[in-house]
């Protein structure tokens, strides 16, 4: 498992065996909450298998989701880093199972491996650049300019069209972009009257530039 996991590439069999003898593996089934915000916890997991979300939400339950994480990513390595409360909940998306390293044995990789210490430095950098953009989308953009932005965010190309490989539902999207489902549920049906999306097999299909406005 760990040789195909990006964060130890470059570590020769002896480090991933001594990696391997303190590391915890563990499988949890679809919609397990793996980490609550304000949890104290002292554990890094990398994802082997599975898709993850991670969301902030409120008393009454409304979720703001921050990102997904699929095979090879990994999260919790903000409360290792610094000792603070975990700083956003996790929860899987299909059945996982995950790759589980102690603080005591994350700290004395980054110490053995400089090399390690800094890909996850650029890890952390390239999620504060998302999250300022992710905060800039919700300060200066309408809800039909948030909605067509993560759309276009998630699709990869396939042929001439774009595909979403994630089986959205419209909850996750209103989810994604602070909005409401029916608000969603509305632009949707709109891009799709107009042939700008299609579904096919529970995945959405951006047929042709989304228009700029609503």
């Amino acid at each position: 498992m760990l040789k195909n996991i990006p964060l130890f590439a470059g570590l020769n069999e002896a480090e991933l065996a001594e990696i391997a003898k303190h590391a915890v593996v563990r499988s949890y089934p679809k919609n397990t909450v793996i980490i609550n915000e304000g949890d104290r916890s002292d554990s890094l997991y990398v994802i082997d298998q599975g898709r993850v979300k991670i969301y902030l939400s409120d008393e009454q339950g409304k979720e703001v989701v921050l990102n997904s994480q699929g095979p090879g990513e990994y999260f919790g390595e903000l409360a290792l880093l610094d000792d603070a409360a975990r700083s956003a909940s996790v929860m899987t998306l299909e059945r996982c199972t995950f790759c589980i390293l102690t603080k005591d044995t994350f700290q004395k990789l980054l110490g053995d491996n400089p090399h390690i210490a800094i890909s996850v430095i650029k890890d952390l950098t390239s999620r504060v650049r998302m999250l300022t953009d992710n905060v800039k989308s919700l300060a200066l953009l309408d809800v039909y300019g948030r909605v067509a932005k993560t759309l276009l965010g998630m699709a990869t190309p396939l042929g001439d069209k774009l595909v979403i490989e994630d089986k959205l539902t419209q909850q996750d999207i209103a989810d994604r972009v602070g909005a409401s489902r029916e608000m969603v549920s509305r632009i949707l049906k709109d891009l799709a009257t107009g042939g700008y999306i299609h579904m096919e097999q529970r995945h959405i299909v951006i047929n042709d530039r989304l228009p700029t406005r609503y």
